[in-house]
């Protein structure tokens, strides 16, 4: 797969175990660990965040899509480096830093799930806007049979959305769910066919990248508000977030076209 990504210092490694390709105004980010399921790796993650952060910095892109591969998107955390890590490690290091450099990514980000999607996979693919899953898929957050329990995350975003009940079995009995169960608990937006997980991804990610990226942004960050906060704050946030989109010269150019019977073409300004 042709990888494409400039001004980081580091791609030649980072080909390894991320690869990248651009369609347009929209990037494809894969998980690279194929013989370790892409268990989320110190490495991993770090190259990951890298990507994702450039991209998100880079006006031509409009949209991100994030996957693995057929048999995994990810299976978890790099257990032997767990097993290793301290309780100070665990909750001062580097590695929380990263998760949360996720959550600020301001792009739209489309999961693309095929496989496996365990632990630190599930709250990895929690963190993007909108989560495509393959027939195949299996979401869990499996870390009570190691002794231990979610995170960076899946004890929070998971009972969000899936509910108390569910989340309380998933996480407690370490069972698996189907993709079909995801969808029906809310948990992911769409199920495909086995064959279509990543080309369903990415003409989703083709029609957010159609919007203005102005008008993405604050209906992301308007909906995660929603998501982890109380109702009161988050409408507030969405008329601020509504008054600036308004201001924008996208939204005069999406109400003209609407008027004059055209497609908008958005500009970002």
């Amino acid at each position: 797969m042709a990888t494409e990504l400039a001004h980081l210092d580091a791609a030649e490694r980072r080909v390894n175990l991320v690869e990248l390709e651009r369609d347009g105004a929209v990037a494809v980010v894969l998980l690279n660990r194929p013989q370790q399921l892409n268990a989320l790796s110190d490495e991993l993650m770090e190259e990951l965040v890298a990507a994702l952060v450039e991209l998100d910095r880079d006006e031509a892109v409009r949209c991100i899509v994030l996957g693995g591969s057929e048999r995994a998107f990810a299976a978890g955390a790099d257990i032997g480096v767990l097993a290793q890590t301290s309780p100070v490690e665990a909750a001062t290091s580097e590695r929380l830093a990263r998760w949360d450099a996720i959550r600020r990514i301001g792009t739209p980000i489309v999961a693309a799930v095929s496989g496996y999607c365990l632990g630190g996979g599930c709250e990895l693919a929690m963190l993007c806007d909108v989560i495509v899953a393959s027939e195949t898929a299996q979401f869990g957050q499996p870390e009570i049979n190691l002794g231990v329990l979610p995170g960076a995350g899946g004890t929070q975003r998971l009972t969000r959305a899936v509910g108390k009940a569910v989340a309380m079995d998933v996480i407690l009995s370490g069972r698996y769910l189907t993709a079909r169960e995801a969808l029906d608990f809310g948990l992911v937006s769409r199920v495909v066919a086995r064959e279509a997980w990543l080309e369903e991804a990415k003409r989703l990610a083709r029609a957010i990248a159609e919007k203005s990226p102005i008008a993405l942004r604050l209906a992301k960050e308007a909906v995660n508000r929603a998501y982890e906060g109380p109702l009161q704050l988050g409408v507030a946030y969405e008329r601020q977030a509504f008054g600036l989109a308004l201001s924008s010269e996208d939204a005069q150019e999406g109400m003209n076209a609407f008027l004059e019977k055209r497609k908008p073409e958005f500009r970002g300004r």
